[in-house]
Order: C-alpha cells, then sequence, then structure tokens
C-alpha cells in the first residue's frame, strides 16, 4: 500500500463515521484492545508518556519531544489533528513518518479493521490510528513513545497503554456534548487516564477541576504534582512575541527564553519538563543543561506561528476563547501599521469570543470556509463579523486558498497578516505562505 492509499483509507474511516446511521456513543476500549491484540500488543514494552487535556497537549508533546531527542533518544510522537498531511500524525524522531512506513503499517491494519467493522462493536477511526501509531513506534524501537489523546481521556483510543508518565495540561468547557457540562465533569473523562503507581503531572487548572483529578489520583495510587505547587514557575516578560521562563522542579532548575511565542506556552514547556525528568531516562544534570538551548530552538506549527517579520506573517490554529485570548495577546506586541485577517472557523465554535480576541488588531478581515463540512459558510461567517465589528471592513471570499492570497496581495511591509480560526485553515495556510502550496 502506497502513502497515498493510506491517507484515502484513514480519510474514509472518518467518512464513514460521519453516517447517521454510524454514529454512537463510545462505551468501551474493547474495540481496540481487540485490534492491538490481532496485532500482537505493539504497545507493549514502550515507555509511554501519555498527554491529555484540553489546551496546550499538543505543544506539551512537541516540547517533551524535543528535550527527549536533545538528549540523544529516539522518540515517536503521536499527535492530532493534522495540518497538512495524515503522515504529521505519526513523528519518529522529529519528522513525520514517510509515506512508505505509513502504507506499511495501514497494510496489516486494514484487513483486521476491516474484519471487525462487520462486527456490532467495531473500531473507530481512532483507534486504527492509535494502532497505527503504536505499530510504527514499536518498530523503529523507539526510547519513548508520546501519546497525545484525542478526546477526553477515559474513553479515548490511547487509553489502553500502560505509560510511564500521564499528563493533563488544562481543563477547559470543550466538547461538552460528548464530555459533560462542568468543569467536574469533564476532569473526571480526562482524570481517567490516571494509572495505579505512575506519576502524573497536572498544569494549572481550576479549582473545581484539580479537586477531581486529585480525588482520581488518590483512588488509584497515582502520585502527582502541579504546575504553581511542586513545579515553579516564573514567567518573565520580554521584548518581542517570546518570553523566557524560570522552572524549578525538585532538583531541576531551568531558565530559558522560548522560540515559540506567546506566554501561555511557558506553562506547557515547564509542563513538558516534568513530564521528561519523571521519565527518568534522562539524567537532571543533563536535562538542565540541555534545556534552554532546546527551548530556545524549538519552534511549534501553527501556533502563534511566525512565518515573515517584514510584513509580520503569522498562522495560528486558534478555535477556542483561549486560544484566541493568547493569540491576541502575542498579536499585541508585533509592532504594526494595519492588520489584514484571514478567518474561518467551524459551526458552534464561540465566535463571539474570537472576534473578540482577535480583530481589534484587524483592519480588514476575509472570511472564508476553509473546510466544506464543519467550517461556517463565508458568507454567514461574514455576516457575523460585521455585526460583531462593524469598525473593520469584512469581505466574503469562499475559496481559502483565494482569500489567503488576496489577503497577502492587500498586505505592506509594515502591517501585520494573520490567518486564524480554525485548525483547517491553518493547515492551508502555512502551505501557502511558506510557498510550497501544490
Amino acid at each position: 500500500m502506497t502513502g497515498q492509499e493510506a491517507e484515502a483509507w484513514l480519510a474514509g474511516l472518518i467518512n464513514v463515521e460521519r453516517l447517521p446511521d454510524r454514529r454512537r456513543a463510545r462505551f468501551s476500549l474493547q474495540p481496540v484492545k481487540r485490534l492491538l491484540g490481532e496485532l500482537g500488543n505493539p504497545e507493549d514494552g514502550l515507555r509511554i508518556l501519555h498527554i491529555a487535556g484540553s489546551k496546550g497537549k499538543g505543544s506539551t508533546a512537541l516540547y517533551a519531544e524535543a528535550l527527549l531527542r536533545g538528549a540523544g533518544l529516539s522518540v515517536g510522537t503521536f499527535t492530532s489533528p493534522h495540518l497538512e498531511s495524515w503522515v504529521e500524525r505519526f513523528r519518529i524522531d522529529g519528522a513525520p513518518v514517510d509515506g512508505v512506513k505509513l502504507g506499511a503499517a495501514v497494510a496489516r491494519l486494514r484487513p483486521i479493521v476491516e474484519k471487525l467493522r462487520l462486527e456490532p462493536d467495531a473500531p473507530s477511526f481512532f483507534d486504527a490510528t492509535t494502532a497505527a501509531a503504536l505499530l510504527l513506534f514499536a518498530e523503529a524501537r523507539v526510547d519513548v513513545a508520546i501519546l497525545e489523546v484525542g478526546l477526553g481521556g477515559r474513553l479515548d483510543s490511547t487509553n489502553v497503554v500502560e505509560p510511564a508518565v500521564s499528563c493533563i495540561t488544562s481543563i477547559e468547557l470543550e466538547h461538552t456534548e460528548i464530555l459533560g457540562t462542568t468543569l467536574a465533569a469533564i476532569a473526571g473523562e480526562k482524570a481517567g487516564i490516571a494509572k495505579p503507581g505512575v506519576p502524573l503531572v497536572m498544569g494549572r487548572l481550576h479549582e473545581e477541576a484539580e479537586a477531581v483529578v486529585r480525588s482520581r489520583c488518590e483512588k488509584v495510587g497515582a502520585p502527582w504534582v502541579a504546575l504553581g505547587g511542586e513545579i515553579e514557575i516564573e514567567v518573565e516578560e520580554e521584548a518581542g512575541p517570546c518570553v523566557a521562563v524560570r522552572v524549578r522542579d525538585g532538583e531541576l532548575q531551568v531558565r530559558a527564553r522560548l522560540g515559540a511565542p506567546g506566554a501561555h506556552q511557558a506553562s506547557n514547556a515547564a509542563i513538558a519538563l516534568a513530564c521528561v525528568l519523571r521519565l527518568g531516562v534522562v539524567p537532571v544534570e543533563r536535562l538542565a543543561a540541555l534545556a534552554p538551548q532546546v527551548l530556545e530552538a524549538l519552534r511549534l506549527p501553527a501556533r502563534i506561528e511566525i512565518l515573515g517579520e517584514r510584513p509580520w506573517v503569522v498562522v495560528d490554529a486558534a478555535h477556542t476563547a483561549a486560544s484566541a485570548q493568547a493569540l491576541g495577546a502575542a498579536l499585541a506586541r508585533l509592532p504594526h501599521r494595519q492588520g489584514r485577517f484571514v478567518l474561518s472557523v467551524s459551526t458552534g465554535k464561540d465566535l463571539p469570543a474570537i472576534a473578540q480576541a482577535v480583530l481589534p488588531f484587524a483592519d480588514l478581515c476575509l472570511a472564508t470556509r476553509a473546510e466544506p463540512v464543519r467550517s461556517m459558510p463565508a458568507e454567514a461567517l461574514a455576516a457575523a463579523l460585521r455585526t460583531l465589528a462593524p469598525q473593520i471592513e469584512v469581505r466574503a471570499v469562499d475559496d481559502p486558498r483565494d482569500a489567503l492570497e488576496l489577503a497577502r496581495a492587500e498586505t505592506a511591509p509594515d502591517d501585520l497578516l494573520c490567518a486564524t480560526g480554525s485548525i483547517y485553515l491553518a493547515g492551508i495556510a502555512r502551505a501557502v505562505y511558506a510557498g510550497n502550496a501544490s
């Protein structure tokens, strides 16, 4: 199977699960356990870092990957969704797997998945991608595998593993139709990744959510540490969009300037340091020595990603109130004359909060539809934005590539050009603005 055939088959699983008669609640991890059993349980023997959270889990995974690789270790990293290509979900030693390797893994999966999908309790798309990741990492014999939870935690496909360290970066009201309508309910789902005897690293959580996570840890016997408690962090603001951070975690003391913009990345970096420390594969002295250089060198794709400075070209996948506010705080630190924005937002997202956070920096906003099913139609988005931000010019441009090119054409060297509002738009914008659009 070629890489393109593998990607087409995986995409087909999503399309099948979107059909109304195939939608169902997830009540058990048994389907993914059966799938992995048929594959010989490739997860056995892997040293795993398991990361959940409403926001920040992908960035934390990439920080941990960079720190481990800086120490000379081989690392497999499974994250979702992808920005431009399916292979981005499966990283080995800092790079997406090539299509040949993905094709080989999917070729092993496909007959088993298709056999099991004839049964009522069939493997899902996420079961298949999780199994593919574990196959790839086992075959590569990585020293550490980093798994990002897709949704929730307790019943997420990744929760079949026995990790060496667990992590919950943050907890917000999200996917309330699935995870619950309160912070406590959502925390209960995410806390489901806690395992007996496995240390759990927590970010700064709301008191209500933290109480639930701590209770779960006590119940299963998982030792925990928390940012702002055992893990001390101090953010030092500096000129420009990036910050310096001081972290102290027991004997580990690190001061570093982050290469990724946004003060919120300080928490993700500190959490990653705590996770790597507890994996026990990098001596504390070695970790302290390598961390400053690694953290400054790391750039995070589509996370307030700066692709140019004259003009400022910023691509960000912000699609929640919190992530949009983080983007707005970073944009405030970029001196510019006018702001040209391209915005696409999925149906059901908090559009008023997103607009309130980022449109104060805009003089022109091109509303577009980055994904034909999930994104708001361009005209509907534009009409809403005209009401929310009557002080700026808003135009509707159906094709996202056309919108991105038009915005770039109208941006002067001392302006700001920003594409945001959805992961789908961020992926297209990275291709267009990096000059490698197909």
